[in-house]
Protein backbone atom coordinates (compact mmCIF):
# COMPACT_ATOMS: atom_id res chain seq x y z
CA UNK A 1 0.00 0.00 0.00
CA UNK A 2 1.18 3.57 -0.28
CA UNK A 3 1.77 6.64 1.81
CA UNK A 4 -0.61 8.57 -0.47
CA UNK A 5 -3.49 6.31 0.61
CA UNK A 6 -2.91 7.24 4.24
CA UNK A 7 -1.84 3.74 5.16
CA UNK A 8 1.42 3.08 7.05
CA UNK A 9 3.89 0.90 5.17
CA UNK A 10 5.11 -2.30 6.86
CA UNK A 11 8.89 -2.72 6.80
CA UNK A 12 11.57 -4.88 8.40
CA UNK A 13 15.11 -4.39 9.63
CA UNK A 14 17.63 -7.16 10.22
CA UNK A 15 20.10 -7.37 13.08
CA UNK A 16 22.40 -9.90 11.39
CA UNK A 17 25.28 -11.22 13.47
CA UNK A 18 28.38 -13.12 12.37
CA UNK A 19 31.33 -13.77 14.70
CA UNK A 20 30.31 -10.95 17.09
CA UNK A 21 29.98 -8.44 14.27
CA UNK A 22 26.82 -6.69 13.06
CA UNK A 23 25.94 -6.30 9.39
CA UNK A 24 25.44 -2.64 8.45
CA UNK A 25 24.74 -0.88 5.17
CA UNK A 26 25.16 2.70 4.01
CA UNK A 27 21.72 3.77 2.86
CA UNK A 28 21.61 4.97 -0.73
CA UNK A 29 18.10 6.44 -0.62
CA UNK A 30 15.93 8.41 1.82
CA UNK A 31 15.01 8.16 4.56
CA UNK A 32 18.46 8.22 6.11
CA UNK A 33 20.41 8.48 2.85
CA UNK A 34 24.15 8.18 3.56
CA UNK A 35 23.66 6.88 7.11
CA UNK A 36 24.73 3.49 8.42
CA UNK A 37 21.81 1.24 9.31
CA UNK A 38 20.84 -2.40 9.55
CA UNK A 39 19.64 -3.75 6.19
CA UNK A 40 15.92 -3.82 5.60
CA UNK A 41 12.99 -2.54 3.61
CA UNK A 42 9.34 -2.91 2.75
CA UNK A 43 7.32 -6.04 3.34
CA UNK A 44 5.66 -7.15 0.11
CA UNK A 45 1.97 -8.04 0.12
CA UNK A 46 1.53 -11.65 1.29
CA UNK A 47 5.10 -11.90 2.61
CA UNK A 48 5.85 -12.85 6.21
CA UNK A 49 8.20 -10.68 8.28
CA UNK A 50 10.82 -13.44 8.23
CA UNK A 51 10.68 -13.92 4.45
CA UNK A 52 10.80 -10.14 3.88
CA UNK A 53 13.77 -9.87 6.20
CA UNK A 54 15.75 -12.62 4.44
CA UNK A 55 14.93 -11.15 1.00
CA UNK A 56 15.92 -7.60 1.94
CA UNK A 57 19.20 -8.71 3.54
CA UNK A 58 20.13 -10.69 0.43
CA UNK A 59 19.13 -7.88 -1.97
CA UNK A 60 21.13 -5.26 -0.05
CA UNK A 61 24.17 -7.30 0.99
CA UNK A 62 24.42 -10.66 -0.82
CA UNK A 63 24.29 -12.41 2.56
CA UNK A 64 21.92 -15.33 3.21
CA UNK A 65 20.42 -15.42 6.69
CA UNK A 66 18.48 -17.55 9.11
CA UNK A 67 15.87 -15.21 10.57
CA UNK A 68 14.76 -15.40 14.19
CA UNK A 69 12.25 -13.53 16.28
CA UNK A 70 11.31 -9.84 16.27
CA UNK A 71 13.45 -7.88 18.74
CA UNK A 72 12.37 -4.25 18.30
CA UNK A 73 9.63 -2.20 16.59
CA UNK A 74 9.19 1.49 15.85
CA UNK A 75 7.41 4.09 13.71
CA UNK A 76 9.34 6.16 11.19
CA UNK A 77 7.25 9.20 10.28
CA UNK A 78 8.58 11.94 7.99
CA UNK A 79 6.79 15.29 7.78
CA UNK A 80 7.19 18.30 5.50
CA UNK A 81 7.66 21.89 6.74
CA UNK A 82 3.88 22.34 7.03
CA UNK A 83 3.62 19.28 9.26
CA UNK A 84 1.96 17.05 6.66
CA UNK A 85 2.94 13.41 6.74
CA UNK A 86 5.18 12.53 3.79
CA UNK A 87 5.81 8.92 4.77
CA UNK A 88 4.92 6.56 7.60
CA UNK A 89 6.67 3.23 8.08
CA UNK A 90 5.99 0.71 10.84
CA UNK A 91 9.27 -1.18 11.15
CA UNK A 92 9.84 -4.51 12.88
CA UNK A 93 13.48 -5.42 13.50
CA UNK A 94 14.29 -9.13 13.61
CA UNK A 95 17.35 -11.00 14.79
CA UNK A 96 19.20 -13.06 12.21
CA UNK A 97 22.46 -14.87 11.68
CA UNK A 98 24.56 -15.18 8.57
CA UNK A 99 24.51 -18.61 6.93
CA UNK A 100 26.41 -17.82 3.72
CA UNK A 101 26.76 -15.61 0.70
CA UNK A 102 29.32 -13.06 -0.44
CA UNK A 103 29.20 -9.58 1.06
CA UNK A 104 28.45 -7.05 -1.67
CA UNK A 105 26.29 -3.93 -1.53
CA UNK A 106 23.24 -4.00 -3.76
CA UNK A 107 19.75 -2.61 -4.28
CA UNK A 108 19.52 0.68 -2.34
CA UNK A 109 22.66 0.09 -0.21
CA UNK A 110 25.84 1.79 -1.43
CA UNK A 111 28.13 -0.11 0.98
CA UNK A 112 27.81 -3.18 3.19
CA UNK A 113 30.17 -4.28 5.94
CA UNK A 114 30.54 -6.10 9.25
CA UNK A 115 31.34 -3.99 12.32
CA UNK A 116 32.00 -4.98 15.91
CA UNK A 117 30.11 -3.20 18.67
CA UNK A 118 33.44 -1.59 19.67
CA UNK A 119 33.77 -0.19 16.13
CA UNK A 120 30.15 1.00 16.15
CA UNK A 121 30.74 2.83 19.43
CA UNK A 122 33.58 4.77 17.74
CA UNK A 123 31.39 6.07 14.90
CA UNK A 124 30.58 9.79 14.86
CA UNK A 125 26.98 10.26 16.10
CA UNK A 126 25.72 11.65 12.78
CA UNK A 127 26.87 8.54 10.84
CA UNK A 128 24.67 5.93 12.54
CA UNK A 129 20.98 5.94 11.63
CA UNK A 130 18.92 7.14 14.61
CA UNK A 131 16.62 4.09 14.56
CA UNK A 132 19.53 1.64 14.43
CA UNK A 133 21.24 3.52 17.27
CA UNK A 134 18.05 3.56 19.37
CA UNK A 135 17.54 -0.19 18.87
CA UNK A 136 21.17 -0.93 19.81
CA UNK A 137 20.72 1.12 22.99
CA UNK A 138 17.41 -0.56 23.90
CA UNK A 139 19.00 -3.97 23.34
CA UNK A 140 21.92 -3.07 25.62
CA UNK A 141 24.71 -2.92 23.03
CA UNK A 142 25.47 0.82 23.35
Amino acid sequence: MSEKAGIPVAAVGAFVWHEDRLLLVRRGKPPGEGELAVPGGRVQYGESLQVACAREVFEETGIRVSVGDPIYAFDSIERDEAGRTESHYVVVDLQARSIGGTLQAGDDATEAFWLSIADIKQLPPEVLNEHTERALRKLGFL
